[in-house]
């Protein structure tokens, strides 16, 4: 059972008790600002573990940098990439226009699924916060389930996430501070303009806020 914390626990708190209670702990990550800013609260607690990143074959050029910037500063952690072995033109021309649930099944969420497999982990760090969107409003320190997942940013806000990154001189993804602020592939993420959430950016005009990763029938 998780501690008696509140929304004013530091996130380092959350991920010590991590660290300690599930040593086969793993982070995936998508290296948005709440990932880059998880990885480096992580690494100060103590982590040593597997950052797990799908590459769909459609992420911008500026994301795949970010990865190679967080895996040159963070030599202590182990930086690894999974595909679907698809390139940007196969299992159909443009299927994330006609299909796009099915594309992130196919080319994110599948590889994921596969790996964590392989491994079984007993809990996932998570970089999700409940600012973000709708269907993060409730997102608690621990989920239960399967595979545990632990959020420590949950009750973080942007702006404490800024904050923080701009004082530890992170590698944020450039494009998130020309809008971005929620980054996914190419094809399916916008700026997202004032006023509007944070994720308004992704898969606009197609009925859809969450890749599948931690939402739906497929969930890991």
């Amino acid at each position: 059972m998780s501690p008696d914390w509140n929304e004013n626990t530091h996130p380092q708190e959350v991920i010590r008790w991590a660290l300690e209670t599930y040593p086969d702990l793993l982070m995936p990550s998508g290296f948005n600002l709440n990932g880059v800013v998880l990885i480096d609260l992580a690494y100060q607690a103590g982590y040593r573990g597997e950052v797990v990143f799908v590459d769909t074959g459609y992420h911008f050029h500026e994301t795949l940098q970010t990865r190679d910037r967080l895996a040159e500063r963070y030599t202590g952690l182990r930086f690894v990439t999974l595909s679907a072995g698809l390139g940007p033109e196969e299992w159909g021309q443009e299927r994330y226009r006609t299909d796009p649930d099915g594309c992130c099944a196919v080319r994110k969420v599948a590889p994921l699924q596969a790996y964590l497999e392989q491994k079984k982990p007993s809990a996932l760090l998570n970089a999700r916060s409940r600012e973000q969107a709708p269907t993060r409003a409730h997102l608690g320190f621990v989920e239960p389930g399967e595979r545990v997942r632990i959020n420590p940013l949950a009750y973080w806000s942007k702006e404490q996430l800024e904050a923080y990154a701009k004082a530890q001189g992170l590698p944020v993804n450039p494009l998130y501070w020309s809008g971005f602020l929620s980054i996914g592939c190419w094809p399916c993420t916008r700026a997202v303009r004032p006023g509007e959430a944070l994720r308004a950016g992704r898969w606009e005009g197609r009925g859809k806020s969450e890749c599948g990763l931690w939402v739906g029938k497929n969930a890991i």
